[in-house]
């Protein structure tokens, strides 16, 4: 069997009441799901600039209650697949790093003024042996998201992959090139989704946005094998994604926005989901989810544009999931932003999650899905 045929859905999960209604939500046709991050309240963002003013148990009592804030959210738009909205990392990525031993980070950046962009965040420096005594953190996330989220939607973890931490981290001493790096963090990324699928995660989606930044410039079947070698352990043991798209920094894009050079490659992910990035890109090569569904891997079509402040009506929900109908078939669909809501102001991200669900939601009631 190819191993992006394995499906979680198949394989053996305890019965409790939650996890039955989880199961039960996977297998809804036309699914609304998210990527992973929220925005963070206002409260919480002026907080963590002002953290020398807290103590712990004040910051604690911020992060869970900012969680609390973004399940909220979500729940109320009715999402059939929620996060914790990843309200206790400081951004994407960022705060795996200060869980990482053999690493130093630096407070220069090259730029520090003019528009945003990636030259103007920090770097890590190696210093010794890059590992990981406390684990990456997101256990501990998801434990939280369990206690905090009501019965009925999926709850799902997102951890980035060991390609995209990778890109923080400035090759010395052992590690002589990017590759070294992410070959140090495969098995620190590994054992977290070993953790996670212990604690009762059934759904995880492992982020690599570097991957489909680069992989015009890259071999994507390296990509493949990297992948392949991360999740091993967890497959056909929860159900398992990963995100494809394009950057999203300060709402900006980094690479090539073509998912063409990662094909056919891509197609040897093992994974049960592909999330893709349509919405920015006006649904430019939306004829590559057809491959994907034929070859048995559902798809999350980004169908919310995350860059833009436009606020998608029902109606224009309706008429891109059919659009996507199209291509593939509802049994293979789900739909999303294209990618976190980090970047989008809190307003718009509600409003936008809100009418995501009643634009699939009419479709449904017209497939005769409700």
């Amino acid at each position: 069997m190819s191993p992006h045929k394995v499906s979680a859905r198949n394989a053996p999960v305890p019965g409790s009441t939650r996890q039955r209604e989880q199961r039960a939500a996977v297998q809804k046709q036309l699914r609304t799901t998210v990527v992973g991050s929220y925005p963070f309240p206002g409260w919480l963002e002026f907080a963590s600039s002002h953290l020398d003013q807290f103590g712990q148990v004040d910051i604690e009592e911020m992060r869970n209650d900012a969680v609390i804030v973004a399940v909220h959210d979500q729940v109320a738009a009715g999402l059939d697949v929620i996060t914790d909205g990843e309200q206790t990392r400081y951004d994407f990525n960022l705060s795996f790093y200060g869980r990482l031993d053999g690493i130093r980070g630096s407070a220069i950046t090259s730029r520090r003024f003019g528009p945003p962009a990636h030259d103007q965040r920090g770097k890590y420096d190696i210093t010794g042996k890059i590992d990981s005594a406390r684990g990456l953190g997101a256990v501990e996330e998801f434990k939280l998201l369990q206690k905090i989220a009501p019965p009925g939607p999926v709850l799902k973890a997102s951890v980035p992959g060991p390609y995209t931490l990778s890109g923080r981290i400035n090759p010395g001493g052992s590690y002589k090139n990017r590759w070294d790096v992410t070959e140090a963090l495969i098995p620190i990324v590994r054992g977290e989704l070993e953790k996670l699928v212990e604690a009762g995660c059934e759904e995880i989606t492992l982020d690599e946005p570097s991957m489909s930044c680069y992989g015009h410039r890259e071999d994507p079947r390296r990509f493949v094998t990297i992948f392949a070698q991360t999740v091993r352990p967890v497959i056909g043991r929860c159900r398992l994604s990963t995100h494809l798209c394009f950057g999203n920094y300060k709402g900006r894009a980094v690479a090539l926005r073509r998912y063409a050079p990662l094909f056919p490659a891509f197609f040897e992910l093992p994974v049960q989901e592909m999330h893709l990035e349509m919405a920015s890109r006006e649904f430019a090569e939306i004829e590559i989810i057809q491959e994907i569904s034929a070859r048995g891997i559902d798809v999350a079509v980004g169908i919310i544009d995350v860059k833009s402040y436009y606020i998608e009506t029902p109606a224009d929900v309706a008429d891109r999931v059919r659009l996507c109908l199209k291509h593939a078939p509802a049994e293979r669909l789900s739909f999303a932003p294209d990618c976190g809501l980090s970047q989008t102001a809190r307003w718009a991200a509600r409003q936008k999650l809100a009418n995501l669900v009643s634009g699939a939601t009419i479709v449904r009631k017209e497939l005769g899905l409700s």
